[in-house]
């Protein structure tokens, strides 16, 4: 599945001027009606220029207004099948909806990544001294799932859900380690000063965030973007959460190949301290 209208509006959005957000405002307010506009229609309704929707379209990353408009059309194909959860739903249709918003956002995020960005990831990630996970909220979910998977390799790892325990970890970190920090928004105050905190002090950073020109991926020698549809109910950033959760798996599986047999031997090593730390059952 290519990028969508819609998500490469929401994607860029915090980074457009006033006039191209009175574009998306109006785009995103009615998308059904939007993807019939001209784009002189659309400009009298947004109450700008022809020439600023065309670099608008082009802002958030499309060739032309035609390619938007057939985009946007076609994100109106899929509404019934992502779409958003009526009072009418039937249980079967709500969790089909949301599976179907989860198998979107696997997809989509897909679509947009650059393998050679994981060939850079893993190498900093497998020549680092200390690998530190960061996340706050909803994002310290994504960052303690890293931290279990990279667990089960030869990878020194550490991860912490409290705020301060984390600023303290990114203090001790320095550019022979690697951080890995997770933000939906990208824009976090938290997130943002322990970023700032680690590029002071020269760590390399990969970044998994859903905004490409937040803040935080700003400041990313490597970033990853989730994207996701949003639906009342479910926030797009639940749905960003899965294809992040499974960056994060993309990454320690690929770690877990680069390295080879020392992984195979440290997770060896857990499943027997696991197995024999059980309790039988009686």
């Amino acid at each position: 599945m290519a990028k969508t209208a819609i998500s490469s509006i929401k994607m860029n959005y915090q980074q457009l001027n006033n006039t191209e957000q009175r574009i998306a405002d109006t785009i995103l307010a009615n998308p059904n009606a939007a993807h019939d506009f001209t784009i002189q229609q659309l400009a009298v309704v947004s109450g700008v220029s022809s020439a600023s929707v065309s670099r608008f379209v082009k802002h958030i990353g499309w060739e032309s207004y035609r390619e938007f408009s057939l985009a946007l059309a076609a994100n109106d194909s899929d509404i019934s099948f992502f779409g958003e959860i009526e009072d009418n739903d039937s249980t079967d249709d709500i969790i089909k909806k949301v599976f179907s918003g989860a198998d979107n956002a696997l997809n989509t995020t897909l679509e947009m990544l650059d393998t050679s960005d994981f060939d850079v990831a893993i190498d900093l990630i497998c020549n680092a001294k200390l690998v530190g996970l960061f996340g706050i909220g909803g994002s310290s979910l994504v960052a303690f799932n890293g931290y279990h998977k990279l667990l089960r390799t030869s990878i020194n790892v550490i991860q912490h859900p409290d705020y301060d325990i984390q600023l303290m970890q990114a203090v001790h970190l320095d550019q022979q380690d690697c951080a890995i920090v997770i933000s939906h928004s990208g824009r976090n105050h938290d997130t943002l000063a322990i970023a700032e905190k680690l590029k002071a002090n020269g760590v390399p950073m990969i970044v998994i965030t859903s905004f490409a020109n937040s803040p935080l991926a700003k400041l990313a020698d490597v970033c990853f973007v989730s994207l996701a549809e949003e639906v009342n109910f479910r926030s797009e950033s639940m749905s960003s959460l899965i294809a992040q959760i499974t960056i994060i798996d993309s990454l320690f599986t690929l770690v877990g190949f680069h390295i080879g047999q020392d992984s195979q031997d440290v997770l060896d090593n857990v499943r027997t301290a696991i197995e024999t730390t059980r309790v039988p059952n009686k």
